[in-house]
């Protein structure tokens, strides 16, 4: 398995190319602001044909390159139906502006190909089958992808702005809801084996095991009780 990863743009977001191993079929997950280059050299350096974009959620930090990246391979983007507003509409998603003038390259706007996904479907592609699971509550249409356990990893949690290392998403913009992202924390992360290794959309990579130990909020959704700790560091949008 070849999973590679960069932080794009303005928000610092993980953008990831995903493949059973360099030289074959990959998909892309989150082509964020300023990713194009990146997806590019890392397509490059692995040698890597891209089959599929597949978004996490629609927020303008996660899809912002998601138009020139399609294009440019002639691929179809995944993204849940709640959320597919927000590639042509991104400041009704933030309610404010994103600073498109001041950022530069925040393309905005559906590829050719967009496809809808489903909760607790599994995506087959470029050899792989990734497990979808709707996780809202940073926005209504937030999703994690999982991969199984193969004989050279072990299961990888693709958590998108659900779970970070230390903390969880944000749920003070337009669709976000508090009560709604302890639920997802605890019916999506909490199953999972300790070993998974947690890929996030912001940050550093950690562990299930890592977070039930020390992520005060995966804590909080594991008693139930949904109490506010102290704000969670902003980490993107």
């Amino acid at each position: 398995m070849l999973i590679a990863g960069f932080p794009a743009g303005a928000w610092g977001t993980n953008c990831y190319v995903v493949a059973p191993a360099a030289g074959e079929e990959c998909v892309i997950i989150d082509p964020g602001h300023l990713a194009t280059q990146g997806v590019e050299d890392m397509l490059a350096k692995h040698r890597l044909k891209p089959v599929a974009v597949i978004l996490s959620h629609g927020h303008i930090d996660h899809v912002a390159s998601v138009v020139p990246v399609c294009g440019a391979h002639d691929v179809p983007a995944w993204i849940h139906p709640e959320d597919r507003y927000m590639l042509t509409d991104p400041e009704k998603a933030l309610g404010r502006s994103v600073g498109q003038q001041l950022l530069g390259e925040l393309t905005v706007g559906e590829p050719d190909d967009v496809r809808e996904l489903a909760d607790g479907g599994a995506l087959a592609l470029a050899g792989m089958e990734f497990t979808v699971a709707h996780a809202p509550g940073h926005t209504r249409g937030s999703v994690t992808y999982r991969l199984p356990e193969s004989a050279d990893i072990p299961s990888v949690l693709f958590s998108g702005d659900l779970l970070f290392a230390g903390s969880v998403g944000r749920t003070d913009m337009p669709g976000g809801s508090t009560a709604e992202l302890y639920e997802s924390l605890a019916r999506v992360c909490l199953p999972l084996d300790d070993s998974t290794v947690v890929l996030s959309g912001h940050g550093p990579q950690t562990t299930i095991g890592r977070e039930r130990a020390a992520n005060p909020y995966l804590a909080e959704a594991a008693r139930g009780s949904g109490a506010p700790h102290p704000a969670a560091p902003r980490r993107g949008l």
